[in-house]
């Protein structure tokens, strides 16, 4: 596996979503200019056909496999079908039309939702497939799975330059804010800035407040990646991966905090006075998610943002955004 040039054509697949606009500031930060970009309007990313054409026409040398549709707890849970059909199609047609085209490399970003509901923590790569997933967001993390398979499978076959990254829960500019679609950290927000500026008396979050979950700064994740494009080899990947036998590493922050723990963090951010309560009735989801990153760690990488200062940023930017008027 040659180290990436800057030169190089790369593919960034859902680059105006949340990740894949910080990865194109990785690497513009970084001296990558040559970045091939298609928004929705542009490439179906469902249609198989259509991928093929657009692979052939643009010839990458890297594909960055950021596009996902992607939601939170009600979404994931009241649209299950929509999540492992569109996952399913993104992650096959962009990987296998990848591979058809001749992309050396690729690297396909997973979630950290594929971990058994019940795994050890903090969790480690070997941990794939040991029990039972999260019924909440199953649909969605058996759609990942499906295409890191493909991956090591192409990989294992063909000897191809691909492998995944496992994020955890990523925060910070450019992430869905809406009111019952959004991840925890955006829906919180929301919800902060809307009651302080209607001067409500509380706020209430789904679930006991207890459960924990490890939280990483889009940006810094974005790095991560660029990282393993700019210094990985396949025998330093091989080496890395030589026990979990599916070429994923993980890419967390490396301690947790719980909601309740987040939601002070927020609130302080916002400079919101009421109470916050907490509605046991809701689901919390799996009680504890916390990475062990130690892997990718090892290769040079580490997040340079802590969550508080991220939580900071994250929220100047939905003053700034049109977000706020949604």
């Amino acid at each position: 596996m040659e180290e990436l040039n800057q030169h190089d054509r790369i593919f960034v697949a859902g680059h105006k979503g949340m990740v894949g606009s910080a990865i194109c500031r990785s690497l513009h930060r970084q001296g990558f200019k040559n970045l091939i970009l298609a928004g929705r309007d542009e490439l179906d990313l469902t249609q198989q056909s259509a991928v093929r054409s657009f692979m052939a026409e643009q010839k990458p040398d890297c594909v960055v496999v950021a596009a996902a549709h992607v939601g939170g707890i009600l979404a994931n849970d009241h649209y299950s079908a929509d999540f492992i059909s569109n996952n399913i199609m993104i992650g096959f047609n962009l990987i296998q039309e990848a591979f058809r085209s001749g992309v050396r490399r690729l690297v396909f970003l997973g979630s950290s939702c594929i971990y058994p509901k019940e795994a050890p923590n903090p969790i480690r790569e070997t941990q794939l497939l040991t029990g039972a997933l999260e019924i909440t967001n199953r649909a969605y993390a058996i759609a990942k799975i499906a295409s890191m398979e493909l991956v090591y499978s192409l990989k294992k076959q063909y000897n191809a330059s691909y492998y995944s990254l496992m994020p955890c829960n990523l925060y910070g500019p450019g992430d869905n804010f809406h009111p019952t679609h959004s991840h925890v950290i955006p829906g919180l927000i929301r919800r902060f800035v809307e009651a302080e500026k209607k001067q409500l008396p509380e706020v209430v979050i789904w679930g006991s407040g207890t459960v924990r979950r490890e939280f990483l700064y889009v940006d810094d994740c974005a790095d991560g990646i660029v990282h393993t494009l700019r210094h990985f080899s396949s025998e330093q990947l091989d080496k890395l991966c030589k026990d979990n036998h599916w070429s994923h590493l993980n890419l967390g922050y490396g301690s947790d905090l719980t909601i309740a723990e987040l939601a002070e963090i927020i609130r302080s951010a916002v400079g919101y006075q009421g109470m916050i309560r907490y509605d046991s009735s809701k689901p919390d989801g799996t009680r504890q998610k916390l990475m062990d990153s130690s892997l990718l760690r090892s290769t040079g990488w580490k997040p340079l943002t802590d969550v508080e200062s991220g939580i900071r940023r994250t929220l100047d930017w939905y003053h700034s955004s049109e977000n706020l008027r949604l």
